[in-house]
């Protein structure tokens, strides 16, 4: 009788096989329990997507470099690729023929680069019988609008990992409803049960990709009921720190030299990587101010705390840029409020960790 389970040796294996960028080995190990009588979902998302969120964490930890993410990261697409394959291999059509239950598009937001989640999303809604079309990573408005006018999907689902696209996602959500076509919103930078996919239109939301395939399959055909939350004067508050961010990456790269002095004689790659944050700094900031919600700026300045720690670098320098920028943005009552629940945020944390706030 063949072991239908993913055990926790399999998991360990696979681990081992992302910590190698052992490609061969990895994908021999996927199909393998495919071969077995693993169905092909929970490959995907019992054993590749769990371990791909273990790598993002080895990363954030500072126990990998940069290049050894990317080259794991590598590794399981490959190995969904050819999990892919083996399914379609051994699976039998839907009923009525391929792509039977309707057309979805599938596509990461303007800017979003970390097109695994989309990746496994997409097999995962063709196994359930779909007929799908990807975009890949970071499309562009234009790009979303041509290929939903040019084919006519049923249905967008959209893929965020990083909240400070939400701004160019929202783009592509008022597209797609200008359009009549409905958007599913996926990935965490969505935040927390996809609030801020339903602040910036979305109609339905899923945490994963058997989430997505389970929505989709009980609200089909799947009908625009969603609606924007996101006001005028936000989106003009928006504009203006897009505008300003020249002048406040070169002041918060001043900034940065007075309070963490050990972060000047590092390597230039180590430099790029201990400073290279403050733009993201300034874009999670904008998003928060987007969608008039303090969590988006402050769920970033935790990763960015903890990054610094990781690289023995003094995150309480967070507090002095918070207050730099608060300094410049006296003219932003949006933004000011931002940075104040940040403050507040990072005056916690440091409270909580027994040190002087």
């Amino acid at each position: 009788m063949s072991d239908t389970r993913i055990t926790e040796a399999a998991r360990a294996s696979f681990d081992a096989c992302l910590a190698a960028a052992d490609e061969d080995a990895a994908i021999e190990l996927a199909v393998g329990l495919v071969a077995r009588g693993v169905s092909a979902q929970d490959v995907l998302l019992h054993l590749v997507a769990p371990a791909q969120v273990r790598v993002g964490e080895r990363w954030e930890s500072g126990e990998w470099t940069v290049a050894q993410e990317h080259a794991a990261t590598h590794v399981s697409r490959r190995t969904v690729d050819e999990v892919a394959s083996a399914a379609r291999g051994t699976a039998r059509p839907p009923a009525g023929g391929a792509g039977a239950r309707g057309r979805v598009l599938v596509a990461c937001s303007d800017g979003e680069w970390h097109v695994l989640p989309a990746r496994i999303l997409t097999e995962v809604l063709r196994l359930h019988g779909f007929d799908v079309r990807s975009l890949g990573g970071s499309v562009s408005p234009q790009g979303m609008l041509s290929d939903v006018h040019q084919n006519g999907p049923d249905v967008v689902a959209l893929s965020c990992t990083l909240p400070w696209n939400l701004p160019l996602a929202y783009r592509q959500i008022e597209i797609c409803r200008w359009a009549g076509v409905p958007v599913i919103a996926g990935g965490p930078g969505f935040g927390p049960a996809g609030t801020w996919a339903y602040a910036l239109g979305a109609d339905l939301y899923a945490a994963d990709a058997r989430g997505a395939a389970e929505a989709l399959l009980q609200r089909w055909p799947p009908v625009l009921r969603g609606e924007s939350s996101v006001q005028a004067d936000a989106v003009e508050a928006y504009a203006t720190l897009v505008r300003q961010r020249p002048g406040l990456l070169e002041h918060l790269a001043s900034a940065l030299r007075d309070v963490c002095p050990d972060l000047r004689g590092r390597s230039g790659t180590e430099q790029e990587e201990g400073t290279g944050f403050l733009g993201r700094l300034l874009d999670s900031l904008a998003a928060a101010v987007f969608v008039d919600d303090e969590g988006v700026f402050t769920r970033h300045l935790a990763f960015v705390r903890t990054y610094l720690a990781a690289r023995s670098a003094d995150s309480r320098c967070l507090l002095a840029l918070v207050d730099a920028l608060t300094d410049r943005l006296h003219g932003s009552p949006r933004a000011l409020d931002k940075l104040a629940g940040g403050r507040r945020f990072l005056v916690g944390q440091e409270d909580d960790s027994g040190r002087p706030g």
